[in-house]
């Protein structure tokens, strides 16, 4: 039988169910309104990003903001049921899969953390200026291991995270290829007329 590839989103999503089912702290997010997206990097080296949170609302889920006094939306994103997605989860391959299981997983969790506790398309934000982490990105990396091990803890089935035990190489070679949705960034949208 040949192999159609490797599903990563399905998987991801599969994934994600699983931690918000089992942490209370991320228990708040509704799911089906996360766009997850696969992302190819440039240059296959360790440094850069892993992964990334989108949200598609502004400040308090706010619909609009105002820049350089001129009213703007984001473009909306939808499901194949029209639904509007809150967020993109967005994973960036290969480098995402060839880091350690451990850091993969405290990956997709520092990337939940993201969401707001309100789920309404912002961020979790700080106090300060440093909103996204926090005055220590130490201790937001160190929260985040904390969370993970909690998980890995509570014994979810293996066969959830399997799939991140080796690198992107070895999923290839496994499946013939990785598939999964590309989702596009939204683009400002200016409300006002010019």
């Amino acid at each position: 039988m040949v192999s159609h590839g490797f599903d990563f989103c399905l998987a991801m999503r599969n994934l994600c169910g699983d931690m918000v089912g089992r942490l209370p702290e991320l228990n708040h997010i509704d799911l089906p309104q996360v766009a997850i997206s696969l992302c190819q990097t440039r240059k296959n080296v360790s440094h850069g990003i892993y992964a990334s949170l989108t949200p598609l609302r502004f400040e308090s889920g706010s619909k609009t903001t105002v820049r350089r006094g001129r009213r703007y939306g984001v473009e909306p994103i939808l499901d194949d049921q029209g639904r509007e997605y809150l967020y993109i989860l967005s994973f960036y391959l290969p480098r995402f899969m060839n880091s350690p299981l451990e850091e993969k997983l405290s990956t997709v969790v520092h990337e939940l953390w993201h969401i707001s506790p309100n789920f309404d398309g912002d961020l979790r934000r700080h106090k300060g200026r440093c909103y996204a982490h926090g005055p220590s990105q130490k201790q937001y990396d160190a929260l985040m291991d904390r969370l993970t091990q909690r998980w890995l803890a509570l014994d979810p089935p293996s066969h959830l995270y399997e799939f991140l035990l080796g690198d992107c190489d070895e999923l290839i070679a496994e499946h013939g290829r990785i598939i999964g949705q590309r989702w596009p960034t939204p683009q400002l949208v200016p409300l006002d007329a010019a």
